[in-house]
């Protein structure tokens, strides 16, 4: 097939749910390729021989080879190529912003001069991931063949903190190379940011435990419940426990607040709280679960994150009459995804753009009961390069409100940081660690993903689980 006859095949458009029905349940919005579409989309690939896509990619997929097997209809042979550099591609096909990462870089998308248009990487990917794991339910051989052989064992232990995507990333490589791996996990769940951040409707829980399920199989253990820097400072496990090695993966899970009056009502959650009542304790589903929640009727969330669309989309599905989304640029600097903007719009969200809030009103019980905000308009650009937003004097206005939900960001976990001598951190707490092994200032002991770069995206996370572990093995093998 020429270049030009590739360029006149469309763009597959994803199936998904009704936006009405879709906006008061839980399931899966995003309904996946058929294996047609797949074929079709992955056909649009021009096969570039300097292959610019995987320029976006922190773990190096090699995307056309991947995508040339697909477009044969050999979609076990396009997993095996993934699964050499990524452990999760059912996990990246759906959350990842392809469109700032491999996508953006794609030369179809260039030549049709809309991003858009470039070949959908991750919707391909997330079709053979979901395939292979369809195949192995109806063989019943619950993935195993899928799984990585078991390599010899080393006789070096690893300790890995944290179960978010950087820490499953380094135990899986860290695994791989023979070595005896043991994650610790402050919640009771495994998965992190995965099964508390990113709601069932975007990511169903169902996946990640499946991939929780091949590290075990892989022979990593999980202590779950161990909050290190409380449970055990982190010096410990190389000192007294006989680990010869430790990656620090925990994440950037302390929220922030805008420190204006009324924060402090009965009704104001961080975004943390919010999403990890509805997400991690199911509280969602009050028949069998028994996570008490906050029933807002209407429900202001403050940000225009990918977080903050979880939480707005969130809330419709807990049953708000009117949700408003908060933000105090325009549309176009908003840093969430096209996508997850254009489906939290389809599903009823209302967006109010150059506006944010200036107090938080209450009633005499102490409950919110409104909230008076602030016009904006845009200014100069920032050092992000968005345009800095410049509050309008007098142009306040109130809008009532019985909840808020605030996602302006989070900030790095202090706990380990703030509890193990000689550890170095930026100013923003985040963790100092050699920018080609992943060491800290303590021999031994690693870090990556969010507790180094601040809050990021589940591709560069793993991206720096990768780097970690490859120090590890390298550290190991000294």
């Amino acid at each position: 097939m020429t270049a030009k006859e590739k360029m006149a095949i469309p763009p597959q458009a994803m199936p998904e749910q009704d936006p009405a029905v879709r906006a008061r349940n839980m399931r899966e919005v995003a309904l996946g390729y058929t294996a047609e579409m797949a074929k079709t989309e992955a056909s649009r690939c021009l096969q570039c021989p300097t292959k610019p896509c995987m320029q976006g990619c922190p773990v190096a997929i090699d995307i056309p080879a991947f995508l040339a097997k697909a477009a044969e209809g050999d979609f076990a042979g396009a997993l095996a190529i993934i699964r050499k550099t990524s452990l999760l591609p059912a996990v990246c096909g759906r959350v990842c912003p392809q469109e700032k990462q491999c996508q953006k870089f794609c030369t179809m998308g260039k030549l049709l001069k809309d991003v858009d248009k470039a070949v959908a990487i991750g919707r391909v990917e997330r079709f053979v991931a979901d395939l292979a794991r369809e195949n192995a339910a109806k063989a019943d051989d619950k993935g195993g063949a899928m799984d990585a052989p078991r390599p010899a064992p080393t006789g070096k232990r690893v300790a890995v903190i944290g179960s978010g995507p950087a820490s499953i990333t380094c135990a899986a490589d860290c695994a791989r190379a023979g070595h005896d791996v043991t994650v610790f996990e402050a919640f009771h769940k495994a998965g992190g940011v995965l099964v508390y951040g990113i709601p069932e409707f975007r990511l169903p829980k169902a996946i990640v435990r499946e991939e929780i399920q091949a590290l075990e199989r892989l022979g990593v253990k999980f202590e779950m419940n161990f909050v290190v820097g409380r449970t055990r400072r982190l010096r410990d496990f190389i000192d007294k426990d006989g680990f010869n090695a430790v990656f620090v993966g925990t994440g950037a899970g302390l929220p922030k607040f805008m420190n204006i009056e009324g924060e402090n009502l009965v009704g104001v959650f961080s975004a943390n709280e919010y999403l990890t009542r509805a997400n991690l304790m199911k509280a969602y589903d009050e028949g069998h679960a028994d996570t008490p929640f906050w029933h807002g009727r209407r429900v202001a969330v403050l940000g225009g994150g990918n977080v903050a669309m979880d939480a707005s989309r969130m809330a419709l599905r807990l049953g708000a009459e009117k949700v408003f989304l908060i933000y105090r640029r325009s549309e176009a600097e908003m840093p969430a995804r096209k996508e997850e903007v254009h489906h939290a719009k389809e599903e009823g969200v209302e967006f109010l753009t150059l506006q944010n809030a200036k107090r938080i009103l209450g009633d005499e019980t102490g409950r919110v009961n409104a909230m008076e905000c602030l016009k904006y308009e845009l200014g100069e650009p920032d050092a992000s390069g968005r345009r800095s937003p410049v509050a309008i004097p007098g142009s306040e206005f109130t809008i009532d409100v019985d909840t808020v939900v605030v996602a302006v960001g989070n900030a790095s976990n202090p706990l380990i940081p703030t509890t193990t001598d000689g550890l170095e951190v930026t100013k923003r707490g985040n963790i100092v660690v050699d920018p080609e092994t992943n060491m800290t200032s303590i021999p031994g002991v690693f870090a990556g993903g969010d507790i180094v770069l601040g809050a990021a995206t589940v591709i560069l996370a793993m991206g720096e689980g990768r780097r970690a572990a490859a120090g590890i093995n390298s550290y190991l093998n000294k």
